[in-house]
């Protein structure tokens, strides 16, 4: 009797979500949700679209939407499940533009937590795996859809992006330093320069290799990171022969 009741009550609930409604009324209805804020309605309202209407426009356009109420709710790993699968099955969609963009999105809200978006410096401390999802993603819709109008706010986030992996491979760098690590140093120095090119970290990438080199007993090596770094950024510190970074609290006084 009991399972009955269960099984009536489910049935009652399932009812309640789809009802009779059109496809149109369901996808109008869970687009209300997310307006309001009511992801978990909007989630469940998609979730019933899909089930009752498997096929059609608003099917499809529902994959988008239900990704996005994912990844507003804090679902990332169904957020991306879901864009992957959209873009598995409709890759001509007109708005799949907007899949790569919303994938770039999910991944780079996941390397920005509530203490990085208070202090932004700290971004390069931590594992930087969706950093560089969110950054091949951005890459990808601009290669694929350079016209697309999420193209400039995804350059924009890539510059951050890339600003941020370089100062990243820099953090590793400067601890293999300090473990006297000379050649892994050089190594993370070197791909700075080469994969993340023209950052603010560009010159302190030069300083590690001048210091690593130098390590090394590679008198070449280490005098021409010294010329490209003085030739480039004459006024660094390093050339004007200070040897150290200026502190978080000098650079807050720019006054000699």
């Amino acid at each position: 009797m009991l399972g009955l009741v269960l099984c009536v009550a489910g049935c009652r609930k399932d009812k309640d979500i789809g009802d009779d409604r059109t496809a149109q009324e369901l996808y109008e209805r869970a687009k209300s949700a997310i307006d309001k804020g009511s992801y978990d309605t909007a989630i469940a309202m998609y979730k019933a679209l899909q089930t009752r209407y498997p096929f059609g426009r608003y099917t499809e356009q529902s994959m988008l939407d239900l990704s996005y109420a994912y990844f507003k709710r804090g679902n990332a790993e169904n957020a991306l499940s879901n864009l992957d699968r959209f873009i598995r099955t409709y890759p001509a969609h007109p708005n799949v533009d907007y899949a790569y963009y919303l994938k770039g999105l999910v991944n780079y809200e996941q390397n920005l937590g509530f203490l990085e978006k208070m202090m932004p410096n700290r971004v390069r401390d931590r594992d930087q795996s969706s950093a560089q999802d969110a950054f091949m993603d951005f890459s990808e819709l601009l290669r694929r859809f350079p016209d697309s109008r999420y193209v400039p706010d995804a350059r924009q986030r890539m510059v951050f992006l890339r600003n941020n992996l370089a100062a990243y491979e820099l953090v590793v760098a400067e601890y293999y330093m300090r473990r006297e690590a000379y050649v892994a140093a050089a190594n993370r120095a070197r791909y700075a320069l080469e994969v993340y090119p023209n950052t603010p970290e560009t010159p302190e990438a030069l300083v590690v290799l001048h210091k690593a080199y130098t390590e090394l007993e590679l008198p070449d090596l280490a005098q021409g990171s010294m010329e490209v770094l003085a030739l480039n950024f004459p006024d660094h510190y390093y050339v004007q022969g200070k040897k150290k970074r200026r502190s978080w609290a000098d650079r807050l006084w720019p006054f000699d």
